[in-house]
């Protein structure tokens, strides 16, 4: 199609719309239905949701307890102000989540979603080292290919360079170091834990670089995410920089916005590092899809710093708290602890590796396959050997999305997956009720999908 007749397609498509879609021109299947791990169009097509929206949907569609505590919850009361109440629910979701948060956690801010919640976290960072006086302290340091939210904040501290391109005028300056990115950065001659240290050297070697008592915080996702595919920290690491940051007097903020309550198989991913952080945010799995929520779990000593000085946090949105986003999220993690979901977690999290490896393990564009519990991803390379991705002008991942909902499939593919620009990897996040047969159909379906999206591209680009 040449250039003027598709932008003249798109003008069309964008006037059948008043919607602003994500992508302009494109045509969105309807959305009318949902039940456990599948969707349903308004064509009456079905599609397993392999990724759970965006890591969202950790229950699937439509569990009727958790729409019944929605129910439940307008019927007494739907909205309340937080600068004038509290509510029940509310009170119940914060000492649910404490209960069950790593060490020395104490409080619970909430917001309505993740980039909220990095945001309220930066801030919260910021103002606790103004209340102890040490105004000082201005920098944040995170990581390359980090994703940590679309707020000018957010963005900031994320590390992607694609998605910071154009808005970077705007943005506080934020040094990057390194990610845990193992496949390929890792020597070939360098143990796991090795390579841990020497990424904590870099992050060591940043800090006096700024001065140790002019940084706030360092901020990293404990398992990356959507733009890097669910890279695992190695042994040791996140060990290492929580003792770096409690050498200097610097917070630790760790991102579970997508892959923490449950996803990875234990509630927070951190519980499998033996590390608690000073702040983290957490969002998607919290209400499963069902509300929008989001929230900040807060160490307890922080808390106490705002006590003994201004007493507030000069912070704040309209729907923070919201009495059934609250009902939902209870909902929520009550059905996870009644129904031992994080056992389910890790047992089809463990088949979906073995049926990953089984149908990948020797595919000639299929680089690594990572991740933990039902938080997976797959590399796509052109050469194996050397590790080459893909020319970036085929946009792979976005042909094995096309592929994967054609096939009645959703998957969370991405490009960029090395530096913002070069590679691809497909996530899945499947909701932690998919059975085991739904398992088989994730992988059989897309190794369809990448098959045939590998085939279509010309003779030398594969």
């Amino acid at each position: 199609m040449r250039a003027a007749d598709a932008r003249g397609e798109c003008a069309m498509l964008h006037a059948m719309t008043r919607v602003f879609h994500r992508t302009l021109g494109r045509r969105y299947p309807v959305a009318v239905s949902g039940s456990g791990a599948v969707l349903r169009d308004a064509d009456g097509k079905a599609y397993i949701d392999a990724s759970g929206g965006a890591a969202v949907s950790c229950l699937g569609h439509g569990h009727p307890d958790v729409v019944a505590a929605m129910h439940a919850q307008i019927d007494r009361l739907s909205y309340a102000h937080t600068s004038f109440f509290t509510t029940e629910v509310a009170e119940q979701l914060a000492d649910t989540l404490v209960a069950d948060a790593p060490e020395g956690i104490g409080q619970v801010y909430f917001v309505s979603g993740g980039s909220e919640a990095v945001e309220a976290a930066l801030k919260m960072a910021r103002q606790y080292f103004v209340e102890i006086g040490q105004p000082e302290r201005r920098h944040f340091i995170a990581r390359r290919q980090s994703y940590h939210g679309n707020t000018l904040g957010a963005l900031a501290v994320g590390g992607n360079a694609w998605r910071r391109a154009q808005f970077a005028p705007l943005l506080i300056d934020v040094p990057h170091v390194a990610p845990c990115y193992e496949y390929r950065d890792r020597g070939a001659d360098e143990t796991p834990e090795a390579y841990g240290r020497r990424l904590v050297a870099e992050l060591a070697a940043e800090i006096e670089r700024l001065g140790p008592g002019n940084v706030i915080a360092f901020v990293a996702e404990t398992v990356g995410g959507a733009t890097s595919g669910a890279l695992t920290p190695v042994p040791g690491y996140l060990r290492g920089v929580r003792e770096l940051c409690d050498r200097h007097g610097i917070l630790l903020i760790l991102d579970e916005v997508m892959c923490g309550m449950g996803r990875t198989g234990t509630l927070h991913a951190c519980e499998q590092e033996g590390v608690s952080p000073d702040l983290m945010t957490i969002a998607k799995g919290l209400g499963g899809g069902y509300q929008p929520i989001g929230a900040v779990l807060v160490q307890q000593r922080i808390v106490d710093a705002f006590a003994r000085g201004t007493g507030f946090f000069q912070h704040g949105h309209t729907y923070l708290g919201h009495a059934v986003a609250c009902a939902a999220a209870l909902a929520v993690q009550q059905v996870i602890r009644r129904d031992r979901l994080l056992d389910a977690c890790v047992q089809r999290g463990e088949e979906l590796r073995e049926a990953l490896a089984g149908r990948f393990g020797a595919h000639p564009h299929v680089g690594d396959i990572r991740g933990r519990g039902l938080f997976r991803a797959i590399e796509l390379v052109a050469d194996r050997a050397t590790k080459a991705p893909f020319d970036p002008s085929l946009k792979l991942h976005a042909r094995i999305k096309q592929e994967a909902m054609a096939r009645g499939l959703m998957v969370y593919p991405m490009g960029g997956t090395i530096d913002g620009r070069l590679g691809d990897h497909v996530l899945l996040a499947p909701p932690f009720i998919v059975t085991p047969r739904e398992v088989g159909q994730i992988v059989d379906r897309l190794g369809e999908a990448v098959d045939a999206s590998i085939a279509a591209l010309a003779p030398a680009a594969r």
